[in-house]
């Protein structure tokens, strides 16, 4: 269990880093007049993080080979993450962050246990049983009482 602790607490500050993400992106929209803008902003910015991430380790750009390798849904991540990263710019004013970000919890979990249960993607399969639905339930249950 303690093995756990520590991935458990990174995960979850991440999470926080998603709402903190959201929240800066909307207000980003404001003072720029244009969710399109502060998109392109804030992929800029992480963009160039990373070029300074891959410089400071000195990773090797993979091969062709190895790039030619990889499944089609394999490169649709960026795609994703813009849709995101649009979706929560638009959506944190009119939702506000809790809401917002508790039903994308659950938009995750539901996601995250059928992938399980179909072993989607290169997951290992994972059957769907009765405190996973419990779970998916409060989950839920948690975003009806978050939006009241």
């Amino acid at each position: 269990m303690i093995r756990l602790v520590f991935p458990m607490l990174l995960a979850a500050m991440a999470g926080a880093g998603v709402v903190l993400q959201s929240t800066v992106n909307s207000q980003l929209r404001f003072h720029v007049g244009s969710p399109a803008w502060a998109g392109l902003i804030s992929f800029t910015v992480g963009t160039l993080c990373m070029i300074a991430y891959v410089t400071a380790t000195r990773d090797a750009p993979p091969t062709v080979a190895a790039m030619a390798k990889v499944p089609w849904w394999g490169w649709i991540g960026g795609l994703l993450g813009a849709l995101y990263i649009a979706a929560a710019i638009l959506l944190v004013p009119r939702l506000g962050a809790a809401t917002m970000i508790s039903c994308i919890v659950a938009g995750q979990m539901v996601a995250a246990v059928l992938f399980d249960q179909f072993g989607l993607f290169g997951l290992a399969q994972r059957n769907l049983d009765l405190p996973r639905l419990a779970g998916i339930a409060l989950v839920i249950g948690g975003v009806v009482l978050i939006r009241r």
